[in-house]
């Protein structure tokens, strides 16, 4: 599959490429990122040059689509459907995301993965995409209510990383959701 751009009122979603190799080692310092995702920790540019190289494999072999995101031109975070499954019935991925620090609580990632959403309901045809957070990510699970995903619960150990193993917290999103934003009981 081609890399495909999408845009927002305030955003660019586009591969990331060697140009944001910089970008993505230096917003990984962060340790928010590696806290509460599967980035490495330490986290090199050697990493970056990778992870680079893999989202390009990973768009032509049509399993993941992962998108830097940009706002006036600089790196505000990363964001994906993973483990991207079509089938004829519709398919399924569960959606990943990290954020810049000076680009937080500035809903960036909302509008992000609004746009992510769209495209995997509608471009690749997903019945259903799953978001999936370490227990305690706040953020993270405000984004995803905020987008309409339901909780469906607390699956033990189900985060893995680098690190080990954590809890975590699942909720999903249909196609044929309303969107509307549910209470959730971690909220």
């Amino acid at each position: 599959m081609e890399p495909v751009t999408l845009r927002t009122e305030r955003l660019v979603l586009s591969i990331p490429t060697e140009a944001d190799i910089d970008a993505i080692t230096a917003a990984c310092q962060d340790p928010e990122v590696p806290r509460w995702t599967t980035v490495p920790s330490p986290y090199s540019r050697r990493n970056a040059e990778d992870f680079v190289g893999l989202v390009a494999s990973w768009w032509a072999d049509g399993v993941e689509t992962v998108w830097a995101i940009r706002r006036d031109g600089a790196l505000a975070g990363m964001i994906g459907l993973h483990k991207v499954a079509l089938r004829p019935d519709g398919g399924d991925a569960e959606i990943g995301f990290w954020g810049t620090d000076a680009h937080r609580g500035q809903g960036v990632m909302t509008e992000a993965a609004r746009a992510v959403v769209d495209f995997g309901f509608g471009e690749l045809g997903l019945a259903r995409v799953e978001w999936r957070a370490v227990v305690g990510n706040i953020p993270s699970a405000r984004t995803a209510r905020a987008l309409g995903f339901r909780y469906e619960g607390m699956l033990r150990q189900g985060h893995s990383s680098p690190r080990g193993r954590d809890d975590a917290w699942i909720a999903g999103l249909l196609a044929s959701d309303d969107r509307t934003p549910a209470e959730w009981p971690v909220l």
